[in-house]
């Protein structure tokens, strides 16, 4: 079993004196800047010239400084902008201003893993990842709580990459529900895979392909979007809480049978077939040089299925349903892009 650390195992003193640097005040970037401000360490923000997360930044009490101004004054720098738009602020801004003693920190392995980005050996490459989006990072830190945390250490010159990644966790709170140590391959490939064929892709998928069935065979979208959507946040709370098996305990019988006889010929082993080609093209670096090539002809395709999943059907009725519900917690989305 792989250790688990906690936060007797991370020392915050180590960021004693030290400037710690966001690049970035996205979802993960002003989740990590608030927690390690509030955890007692000294951060600053570094953004684009002209950038509408500037004024964010400074409202929340940060000073500001372009990306390269960010680099040169601090110590430790965490580069939290999209994977995509890396290299080019690496190469830009950041490379130029990387000296000996100084650390890269990822909360992403796509760019060191992939070699979009090829840091210099002079310098710490590590990576802190919370296994959760940035907006949940932050809401479990004000909590008093935390969200699981991956560390990896690439490139250790100081012999102290370790140290300073625990910090960084402790900081925004990962070692209080647990940190586990990886590598940046094991980070990006695993994280990759879950995104494209489970958590985004294949429930997304699913969801969709469910309530199609229902409305297709007569039946109301109402009915079909509580059915295939609303309650499958149920479930997945109870797996959640207490795995697949704690699920089960807590529904019927005749769900628990649907669920062991009817799921496996609907997830069978051509889906895991397809799974397994995925996780090939990612191991590979196919999916990735797609990804850039995708990025460098300005999105076509990325736009065109974002908005063909925008006007599904589910969606229409989804947004009235939503609206009964006072109680729910309500999303921009339209508009709502994270900004760095």
């Amino acid at each position: 079993m792989a250790k688990i650390y906690t936060d007797k195992d991370a020392d915050l003193g180590v960021f004693q004196g030290k400037t710690l640097a966001v690049l970035g005040f996205g979802s993960q970037g002003h989740a990590h800047a608030l927690n390690l401000k509030e955890s007692g360490a000294h951060v600053i923000i570094g953004l684009y010239e002209g950038s509408k997360s500037i004024a964010v930044a400074r409202e929340k009490g940060f000073e500001v400084y372009s990306t390269a101004e960010a680099v040169q004054k601090a110590d430790v720098i965490l580069v939290a902008l999209p994977d995509t738009k890396q290299p080019a602020a690496y190469e830009k801004d950041i490379a130029p201003n990387l000296k000996k003693g100084k650390t890269l920190i990822f909360s992403h392995g796509f760019s060191i893993h992939f070699k979009t980005i090829v840091p210099p050996p002079e310098v710490d490459v590590i990576l802190v990842a919370p296994k959760g989006p940035g907006h949940i990072v932050r809401r479990m830190y004000t909590e008093g709580k935390g969200v699981p945390s991956l560390i990896a250490v690439y490139q250790n010159p100081s012999k102290k990459a370790k140290k300073v990644a625990l910090a960084w966790a402790k900081g925004i709170g990962g070692t209080r529900a647990g940190v586990l140590e990886t590598t940046f391959k094991e980070e990006t490939e695993t994280d990759l895979f879950g995104e494209q064929t489970v958590l985004c892709g294949g429930a997304s998928a699913l969801v969709q392909a469910g309530f199609e069935v229902l409305v297709e065979a007569g039946y109301s979208p109402e009915m079909a979007y509580f059915e295939c959507l609303h309650e499958l946040k149920l479930i997945v709370d109870l797996m959640n809480e207490a795995g697949i098996s704690g699920m089960r305990f807590s529904i019927s019988e005749t769900a628990k049978w649907g669920d062991v006889s009817v799921g496996p010929k609907i997830i069978d082993a051509s889906v895991k077939k397809r799974m397994k080609a995925a996780l090939t093209n990612i191991q590979s670096g196919k999916f990735a040089k797609q990804w850039v090539k995708e990025y460098q002809s300005g999105y076509p395709q990325y736009n065109a299925l974002l908005k063909e999943g925008e006007n599904h059907p589910i969606e229409k009725v989804g947004s009235k349903l939503r609206s009964m519900m006072p109680w729910m917690q309500k999303r921009q989305t339209k508009g709502a892009q994270a900004s760095y």
